[in-house]
């Protein structure tokens, strides 16, 4: 291992507070700014659903979040008790049934679940869905919770904390984890908005995340704890950060009603919108130039592989191991 480091890292989204915490860990000197003035930014990070779902990601995901998945999960599992882990359910309507079995065929790691099955595991579900596919190896968590606890492990760890500044401090190293407000140097970075909505529903028993195939409204449902729900699906090619919009907030609140007309009594607590970073081909990237380090570009999977590019960080700093699957040397490669 290297000598103890100063290293100064900026933006405090869920990248930068594993960074954080990962390398205060290891015995380096770490500043961690943001430019927000408040803990939890105005970032893509708090509208999260927070699903470390690296097996269902693979329908539509490169394989690296798969293989980089099952590590994230196992690092949340060592690293914050909030984490749930009761695997995550993909349901269809029965005329849609097609849609589940190419999902099926798309991922590894599902067990087909018949009526009988899914009434053990989601009762409120089994009216309505004959059949699932369950994912056992999955996990969720609150990314609230997640975050403020994070915010709390950096200062035990000894993390200084620089609120309202975006600038960093003189240090040796350098690690730039700001999102989509680095696309100045990454000119090939792009912004894809996600719109969700947090609702209150205590009378619905669901306890494990839940994806509904829909042909034109899929949607995917977190349980938060404490009868909260996220209720979140949109990926939207554009880097407004504004309000939602009505058809998206009306398609995720019909998805949610034909998936539990329960629903229908819940209270809307919160409706938003964030953009999350993504490269062309939607991989994330480590990208070391002189006493700098990018990390970024991780797309709708920061809080699953968050932790895994904080280690691979790490790791480099400290040994100068390289994993080819994301370290990018060749500026035009960003």
């Amino acid at each position: 291992m290297s000598a103890p480091l100063s290293i100064a890292i900026r933006g405090a989204g869920i990248v930068g507070l594993w960074q954080a915490l990962t390398l205060a860990r290891r015995g380096h000197k770490v500043t961690l700014t943001e430019r927000s003035a408040e803990r939890l930014t105005e970032a893509c990070s708090p509208y999260a659903g927070a699903m470390l779902a690296p097996c269902c990601e693979e329908e539509s995901a490169e394989p690296i979040v798969r293989e980089f998945g099952e590590r994230g999960i196992a690092l949340w599992k060592v690293s914050y008790p909030g984490i749930v882990a009761k695997g995550s359910l993909v349901v269809a309507p029965p005329r849609d049934r097609v849609l589940l079995d190419c999902f099926a065929r798309m991922t590894l790691g599902a067990e087909r679940l018949d009526g009988e099955a899914l009434a053990a595991l989601e009762p409120e579900l089994s009216p309505r869905f004959g059949t699932a596919l369950y994912y056992p190896s999955e996990a969720h968590l609150n990314p609230n919770a997640a975050l403020t606890f994070l915010f709390e492990e950096i200062e035990k760890a000894g993390v200084v904390l620089q609120l309202g500044t975006g600038e960093a401090p003189q240090a040796d190293l350098v690690i730039d984890c700001r999102g989509l407000a680095a696309k100045d140097a990454l000119p090939t970075l792009r912004g894809v908005r996600g719109e969700r909505i947090v609702v209150r529903a205590p009378e619905i028993a669901i306890d494990r995340p839940v994806r509904l195939l829909h042909p034109r409204f899929p949607l995917y449902l977190v349980p938060w704890g404490e009868g909260l729900f996220m209720l979140g699906a949109t990926v939207i090619e554009s880097e407004d950060a504004g309000p939602a919009t009505l058809r998206s907030a009306l398609e995720l609140l019909s998805a949610a009603y034909a998936l539990d007309p329960a629903f229908g009594e819940a209270e809307i607590l919160a409706l938003g919108a964030g953009v999350r970073p993504a490269f062309p081909d939607n991989r994330p990237r480590i990208i070391p130039s002189r006493g700098y380090i990018y990390v970024n570009g991780l797309y709708r999977h920061g809080f699953l592989l968050a932790p895994v590019l904080a280690e691979l960080v790490a790791d480099y700093v400290d040994t100068g191991a390289i994993d080819p699957e994301v370290f990018v040397a060749d500026p035009a490669q960003r």
